[in-house]
């Protein structure tokens, strides 16, 4: 069976997952953590595309982000892996790929999981057991979002800057949602577009997406006689 086209939708957020082939690392040492943050960075800078969140784990990337245009997203995440595999394959003396084939997205609806995604990808290292607290990881937007550290690769959503009307409020607003946690069934949500590729949320995207591919899954079962 062929493969569906990514859904992309120009100006409407898209959560990206990117995995080391086969479940390998993708990082060794907090060197090639700050390599691929650094390469991240002047790719966003470089195509205009800007990251509101991000979470560099062991063996896998996410990124929150919005593309202006359609073939954006895949500029930047043509420009990232190239330049950090050549880095990385120099520098630990390897050679061959290093991703599990093409990276994952799903679009995004702003309004319910806009900051929902913040938080599903500044606690990843809380669910993997890396930390105890999100804050406590060096490598995501999570201290950036909380007024500990600014970060520069970041350029925040709307949604986020509505949280409050100045930055005490907001982080602390943010704050309170990391706190809370993920309700179980928003949880899955995501896991489940994520992986597959569907829109996540409810949106009309007739005479946009649906153009040139399908947003959610075909019912199971054979379709009816009429």
């Amino acid at each position: 069976m062929s493969r569906l086209p990514r859904l992309h939708v120009p100006g409407m957020p898209l959560l990206i997952l990117q995995r080391g082939n086969n479940g390998v690392g993708i990082f060794v040492d907090d060197a090639d953590f700050q390599q691929y943050r650094d390469i991240l960075r002047n790719s966003a800078r470089e195509t205009g595309i800007p990251i509101h969140a991000y979470v560099m784990m062991p063996n896998h990337v996410h990124l929150l982000t919005t593309p202006t245009e359609e073939r954006a997203a895949g500029g930047l995440m043509q420009r990232v892996g190239r330049r950090y595999v050549r880095y990385f394959n120099d520098r630990h003396v390897r050679s061959g790929t290093l991703w599990e084939g093409r990276y994952r997205s799903t679009v995004i609806e702003p309004t319910r999981y806009l900051l929902a995604c913040y938080r599903y990808i500044e606690r990843n290292p809380v669910r993997a057991g890396l930390v105890a607290e999100a804050a406590h990881y060096a490598w995501s937007s999570c201290r950036h979002h909380l007024g500990l550290a600014p970060d520069p690769l970041l350029t925040d959503h709307a949604r986020y800057w509505a949280l409050g009307n100045t930055p005490f409020e907001r982080q602390a607003a943010y704050g309170a949602m990391l706190d809370a946690g993920e309700p179980p069934e928003e949880l899955a949500a995501i896991r489940y577009a994520a992986h597959r590729g569907w829109l996540l949320g409810e949106m009309d995207l007739s005479g946009e997406a649906e153009a040139n591919r399908r947003i959610a899954p075909l019912p199971k079962g054979r379709p009816r006689r009429t």
